[in-house]
């Protein structure tokens, strides 16, 4: 009988080589080798907040129990997808799904995030939103070697339509300022119609006319900074 002295810890197969148990990769090993990838590492923290959440667990759970879940791809896969889209507030979004009562194999559909934005801009107090808005710009600035007042008039028309959609850039703004007002009069029908869940003139007029004091603020940004 062949002896296999060189046994895997995750999935206890024998080798005969040393060099053969090395390059062997197992599911639990893959995972475990994985640890400190950025998506599974969103992917862990929000397995033990949902955990916590839900359950009322007063101990984290491990990652080798993590490892050995069940439920390992589907929050690892929700872990990419905060990863790619980089949420407004990514521990505050990861929160909302864990109470949304949505299913965890959804909480990866756009449609739940846009719900999140929408939900966000419109409750957000007006210093957070004028904030959030100008580092958006700033970073935006440092990568294409502008200076952040000027977003409005030297960002691309898609990259402006994805930026406001996904509530990177405040109707605060916007609505506010003439170069923002000129973004939009510049905007198609098909990106338009991708923002007018959130550029909603009903809406931000009526929020306006309910909050003199935050427009008079978010006017004198507009002037001191030229945007």
């Amino acid at each position: 009988m062949i002896t296999k002295p060189y046994v895997c810890k995750y999935c206890n197969r024998g080798y005969t080589r040393e060099s053969t148990l090395h390059t062997h990769v197992c599911e639990q090993k893959r995972r475990s080798l994985a640890q400190h990838e950025k998506h599974v590492v969103i992917g862990f923290d929000t397995y033990n907040r949902f955990y916590k959440r839900t359950q009322n667990m007063k101990h984290s759970k491990t990652y080798d129990d993590f490892i050995k879940s069940p439920y390992y791809n589907a929050f690892v896969k929700f872990g990419s997808f905060v990863n790619n889209v980089n949420p407004l507030y990514p521990n505050h979004f990861i929160d909302y799904v864990i109470n949304s009562g949505v299913k965890l194999d959804h909480w990866c559909r756009d449609e739940l995030y846009d719900k999140y934005v929408l939900e966000l801009i419109k409750t957000e107090n007006v210093e957070t939103a004028l904030e959030r808005s100008i580092n958006h710009m700033m970073s935006w600035a440092k990568s294409t070697d502008s200076t952040w007042n000027q977003y409005f008039s030297c960002v691309s028309l898609p990259r402006a339509t994805y930026d406001i959609k996904d509530g990177k850039i405040s109707p605060w703004l916007i609505l506010h300022s003439k170069s923002g007002k000129s973004l939009l009069q510049n905007m198609n029908d098909e990106q338009l119609i991708i923002i007018s869940n959130v550029i909603n003139p009903p809406y931000w007029s009526n929020k306006f006319k309910l909050l003199p004091a935050d427009v008079e603020l978010v006017k004198q940004v507009i002037k001191e900074s030229q945007l």
